[in-house]
């Protein structure tokens, strides 16, 4: 198993290849992103954290990812005009991959390994668990694992060692204060 995300290369939005090791010392926020969910909103709480934080060292990779709900159906190009329209992104928008299944991104695979325990259990999360399962079987996607994304904008912080330190639910925005507590302390070591 891989020791740190730095052995991984990725692709940006444009399809670039982006070697991670270039993030090397700064902490990272990787999140699964779609254009079509309830959650979509986050897109400007995470644009508001990366220029808060970013000059402290901070990165957000964006994923765009169609395995929940079907919820980003568009192209890369697609996807990046309306990010770009909307919410004004200046983070990486990295290439659309899945996070789940047969066809699971590696590096995502790399995350689930390292078996972080999900933050985030409010009512919103219980009521979604109880629906998670109806809307999986209804769309035919596949049920996540345990350490896997649950949802779209999942958000997983990794330290500036390039280890995933933590797992947060879609329902824990990027201004949540046990978010912005858990990203504080590792900015800081």
């Amino acid at each position: 198993m891989n020791k740190n995300i730095y052995n991984f290369e990725v692709e940006n939005i444009d399809k670039e290849p982006v070697n991670l090791s270039s993030f090397q010392g700064q902490v990272l926020l990787i999140v699964n992103v779609a254009s079509e969910c309830g959650f979509t909103p986050q897109y400007l709480d995470l644009q508001n954290l990366y220029e808060k934080y970013k000059d402290q060292g901070l990165s957000v990779l964006a994923f765009p990812c169609n395995d929940f709900g079907s919820q980003e159906p568009g192209t890369n190009e697609s996807i990046k005009e309306f990010c770009h329209k909307n919410y004004q992104v200046t983070f990486d928008l990295m290439n659309k991959v899945s996070v789940l299944g047969a066809e699971k991104f590696p590096l995502y695979q790399y995350i689930y390994n390292c078996r972080l325990k999900h933050q985030g259990r409010g009512v919103v999360s219980q009521l979604f668990k109880l629906v998670k399962p109806v809307l999986y079987r209804i769309k035919g996607m596949p049920i996540p694992e345990k350490n896997e994304a649950q949802w779209n904008f999942h958000k997983f912080l990794v330290g500036k060692n390039g280890v995933p330190v933590a797992s947060f639910l879609s329902e824990v925005s990027p201004d949540a204060s046990i978010f912005i507590q858990k990203l504080e302390e590792e900015l800081r070591k």
